[in-house]
């Protein structure tokens, strides 16, 4: 018996050359167990490790965010200077020195410095710029002959897409109730919705360059109202915004120049720029030439 049991053992050491001369036992098993459990345990570090720099990273990019947001107005001068080189930049172009003469600050919406750039707070810094008259421009539902025309906002705010525009138009609810806001993008929205809202009375209206200059150009949209355009700087997650994302910014121009730049030289039409002024993510390599 004795003899049969050793050569069991022998068997087993065999199997398992960890084993040799080492006897199977409660307190041997107990051991390779607790092994299996710390290199489970250490197997999963490298994800725990993942998730704790994944959820740093989102919280830097949430302050990042937070940070843009809550940008500080810049000054009538700094917002025209950027809004040239942009302009330039973006078409191309150099300005002449005849435009640039006609060019100055008073084209610019000066905003309050009182006041953070963000989505709640741009009520108050609509309502600053129109002065004592804002609530006979933004808040009044009803066509007046000869002096309200259908379809034509006093204010336009021209944004990269749909879901900006909305939340724009979140912060203007105050002035909303009675005329509500119109909607000018393509995103769930018809044309012929928009030609039909826009034969009412519209003092504010928020959208997106391409679908804006197509309701100027079939005249459904009028701008014989339109003293005030605020352009939302504010860059999107991947970092572009008006100026640098690329098909947007396209057709934004298209829109500045078809409607927008005469009457601007020509003092009836002031510009804000509503965030952080910053190139951000820009196409380059477009060649310059001269505008004379």
């Amino acid at each position: 018996m004795a003899s049969g049991k050793a050569k069991n053992l022998s068997k087993l050491s065999l199997r398992n050359p960890k084993n040799k001369g080492k006897p199977l036992g409660p307190n041997n098993t107990k051991r390779q167990k607790e092994k299996k459990k710390k290199q489970r345990v250490n197997n999963q570090n490298p994800i725990e490790d993942k998730a704790t720099n994944q959820n740093t990273q989102n919280s830097n990019n949430n302050n990042s965010l937070s940070n843009a947001t809550k940008a500080q107005p810049a000054s009538a001068s700094a917002q025209l200077s950027f809004f040239l080189d942009q302009f330039q930049s973006g078409n191309g172009v150099k300005i002449s020195s005849l435009e640039l003469e006609s060019v100055n600050d008073k084209c610019i919406l000066d905003l309050s410095e009182s006041l953070d750039q963000d989505v709640t707070l741009l009520g108050k810094h609509v309502m600053a710029a129109f002065g004592p008259s804002w609530k006979e421009e933004l808040c009044e539902k009803h066509l007046l002959n000869g002096k309200i025309d259908p379809g034509s906002p006093a204010i336009l705010i021209i944004s990269t897409s749909a879901l900006r525009s909305i939340e724009l138009l979140r912060g203007l609810r105050a002035l909303t109730k009675e005329c509500h806001a119109a909607k000018l993008f393509s995103k769930h929205m018809k044309v012929e919705e928009q030609v039909s809202l826009l034969k009412n009375r519209v003092n504010i209206a928020s959208g997106t360059p391409n679908r804006i200059k197509k309701l100027i150009d079939i005249e459904a949209l009028g701008l014989s109202r339109l003293s005030v355009i605020v352009l939302d700087t504010h860059p999107d997650v991947k970092g572009y915004s008006l100026f640098t994302l690329p098909q947007v910014r396209d057709e934004f121009w298209d829109l500045y120049k078809s409607y927008f730049h005469d009457r601007l030289l020509q003092g009836s039409l002031r510009l804000g720029l509503y965030g952080p002024l910053s190139s951000g993510n820009e196409l380059k390599g477009k060649k310059r030439s001269h505008i004379e």
